[in-house]
């Protein structure tokens, strides 16, 4: 692990599988990914390649490019 202690509040880091949510134009995919996490404030440090990956998801959503994603359901806007 890179970091020992958390760089925002000192405590200390843990590796994680952690759920994402991305969102690229109106589009939004849930995605898992490792992460250290901090147990004190809940800071997430992702690796350069996974940070890499979720551009290239953004940009795959915002483009409507969605083929190879899973659908999970609908998403609704109203006002209330």
């Amino acid at each position: 692990m890179p970091f020992q202690e958390c760089p925002v509040c000192g405590g200390e880091m843990v590796e994680k599988i952690v759920e994402k949510l991305l969102r690229g134009g109106v589009n939004i995919a849930a995605v898992s990914a490792h992460a250290e996490v901090c147990l004190h404030c809940g800071e997430r440090l992702y690796s350069t390649e996974t940070v890499n990956r979720f551009q290239q998801i953004r940009a795959k959503l915002a483009c409507h490019e969605v083929a190879d994603l899973q659908p999970l359901g609908q998403s609704f806007k109203t006002a209330v």
